[in-house]
């Protein structure tokens, strides 16, 4: 099977799902290709979103896709894309049902990449099943749910001594881990001591959580245990899918997909928006890119149909 459109949006998150929105506004031919759950699936709640502080993620998307019902022009599929190549006017696109893997091929003249990022969490018992409600990696997104209770946050070097910092915000019982060595340099080591902040360089054999995913304490190699009632880390992530980079397109020394102030990519034609591209990580600011971005690419595809 072999469709055709003007945009194809491969990722169906806030990103994608708001720029289906505002492309379906301008009568554009949208395909979005829905590739499974999205990264905060875990979690109880998306915080920090205007008019739905403390949505479900999966409700959020629902009604996202419920919205785009009226808006003919709009499709939405279930779909993985597997390959992605430039051809003389726009993109072709194969790939395959998630449900049946029937195969599709879809050629579009303009192609947003919305498909997030994924966490690489350390290989230790307790942090992915506790991912999400227990173990948390954004305190502006999280913060407030444990305000005032004992937290930990987990690293090394700088990054580590930020977020601690950071988070003593929301809670004046801070301890950081390293799991190890910390590699804080004096200074950071100063910055912490005056912040009241204690450090715990033991290795950690596993994080013990309650049956509701919270995090009830983290146990050391030595047996110690240290209670807490959440964790924060700064996880590594890469991108939860290869096609920008086997395209040519120009990637940052952290793996997120470089994009110019209208982002557009370093491949003509090849967009990104929300987690994909480099930036703060937020539902609310993702949805705000795919709003941008749809505007950019519709006014694009306008100076190709409407030429001097």
């Amino acid at each position: 099977m072999e469709l055709d459109y003007d945009v194809l949006i491969i990722g169906a998150g806030s990103a994608g799902l708001s720029a289906a929105l505002t492309l379906g506004r301008c009568l554009r031919r949208v395909l979005v290709a829905d590739g499974g759950p999205p990264r905060n699936a875990a979690s109880p709640g998306v915080h920090g979103f205007l008019s739905r502080d403390g949505i479900r993620p999966a409700e959020l998307l629902r009604l996202g896709q419920e919205q785009l019902a009226p808006y003919e022009t709009v499709e939405v599929q279930c779909l993985h894309i597997d390959t992605l190549t430039r051809q003389a006017h726009g993109f072709r696109a194969i790939g395959h049902g998630t449900a049946d893997d029937t195969p599709i091929t879809v050629t579009a003249r303009r192609v947003l990449l919305a498909t997030g990022v994924s966490d690489i969490l350390p290989p230790l018992p307790g942090f992915r099943e506790l991912w999400g409600r227990g173990v948390l990696h954004c305190p502006y997104c999280h913060g407030w749910e444990v305000r005032n209770q004992p937290l930990a946050v987990y690293g090394q070097g700088r990054t580590v001594t930020g977020l601690a910092l950071l988070v003593s915000r929301w809670s004046r019982d801070v301890i950081v881990v390293t799991d190890g060595p910390g590699h804080l340099t004096p200074n950071a080591r100063r910055r912490l001591h005056r912040e009241k902040i204690g450090i715990r360089e033991e290795p950690i054999t596993r994080l013990i959580g309650s049956s509701k995913g919270d995090l009830r304490c983290i146990e050391f190699a030595n047996g110690d245990q240290l209670e807490r009632a959440a964790m924060f880390l700064h996880a590594p992530q890469h991108q939860r899918t290869p096609l920008a980079a086997n395209l040519g397109a120009r990637l940052t020394s952290k793996g997120a997909v470089w994009v110019d102030s209208r982002l557009h990519t370093s491949i003509p034609g090849l967009y990104a928006a929300g987690d994909t591209k480099p930036g703060t990580q937020q539902a609310l600011l993702a949805a705000a890119d795919g709003n941008r971005a749809a505007i950019v690419i519709n006014e694009s595809l306008t100076r190709e149909e409407c030429p001097r």
